[in-house]
């Protein structure tokens, strides 16, 4: 009771859960996978992070090409993105936005999609020296880290409610920014409270040395990241770890639902100890 008013102390509402869709993966994930977020997201508000990397090449063979791709100076990879690409990011996350609102309001869940750069997602400014047909040349690329996240933006979370969110950003002048997918989904999780953060991606496990890992800390995570993880495992493992800097209690990687493996049936789990 409240010493104050004599009235009970409310609930809380009930924390949001962040899953990360990774785009190479959206097509395989059938309607149970679906009925059973739906079912997850009745007792807790979802907040949705989509990749794009499979709708942008379906939408041209150019970014299919390695010239698509760069990588800076510290080795780390990133679409090159100009204001043509932002724009056809927009065009394919418009489409699977659709199609994913589709799927959770024949569920009974309430979405919405919202873009990062619509006041969510802040970012600094990102790295001008890129290696390109292995030269180090400078060059405009519309990439920058995470600075901050508003959660204002993701207004009235409840169960019942969704929101998808496509992970631009805006920098301090006014540009829309290519972000990371899994690392901004680990901002918006530590911003919006989140105690879970689902990365849901086409690999079962964490693999070392050619073993599945179920649970793994994040100590150990980073220095597998460091040491041997390549391409996008490598990201993710980053992204845990940003998670649960930023006050997310574990972080699952997987291929399989999300009750699945929120309950450590399968995937690989990261905590802090």
């Amino acid at each position: 009771m409240s010493a104050a008013a004599g009235q009970p102390t409310p609930t809380p509402p009930p924390t949001p859960t962040v899953v990360k869709l990774g785009g190479s993966c959206l097509d395989d994930l059938d309607g149970s996978w679906w009925d059973d977020l739906a079912r997850h997201g009745r007792e807790r508000p979802l907040v949705l992070v989509h990749g794009w990397s499979k709708p942008l090449r379906k939408l041209s063979p150019r970014y299919s090409e390695p010239s698509a791709v760069l990588r800076d100076r510290y080795g780390n990879q990133s679409r090159w993105t100009t204001p043509e690409v932002i724009a056809d990011i927009k065009t394919v996350s418009a489409e699977l936005g659709a199609d994913v609102l589709a799927r959770l309001e024949s569920r009974g869940i309430t979405a919405e999609r919202l873009l990062g750069s619509d006041g969510l997602i802040q970012a600094g400014p990102g790295e001008r020296w890129w290696w390109r047909d292995k030269q180090l040349v400078e060059l405009e690329n519309l990439v920058g880290p995470i600075t901050g996240v508003d959660p204002a933006a993701l207004k009235n979370l409840q169960p019942g409610q969704a929101y998808l969110v496509t992970p631009l950003a805006r920098n301090s002048e006014g540009q829309e920014i290519n972000t990371d997918a899994d690392r901004a989904a680990a901002a918006v999780a530590g911003a919006a409270g989140a105690e879970d953060l689902v990365l849901v991606t086409d690999v079962a496990h964490l693999l070392i040395d050619g073993e599945p890992v179920r649970r793994i800390t994040a100590a150990d995570a980073a220095a597998f990241r460091d040491k041997g993880a390549t391409g996008g495992m490598r990201k993710k493992l980053r992204a845990a770890g940003e998670a649960l800097d930023r006050g997310v209690r574990r972080v699952v990687i997987g291929s399989a639902s999300v009750t699945d493996l929120l309950d450590a049936r399968t995937g690989t789990v990261i905590t802090r100890t």
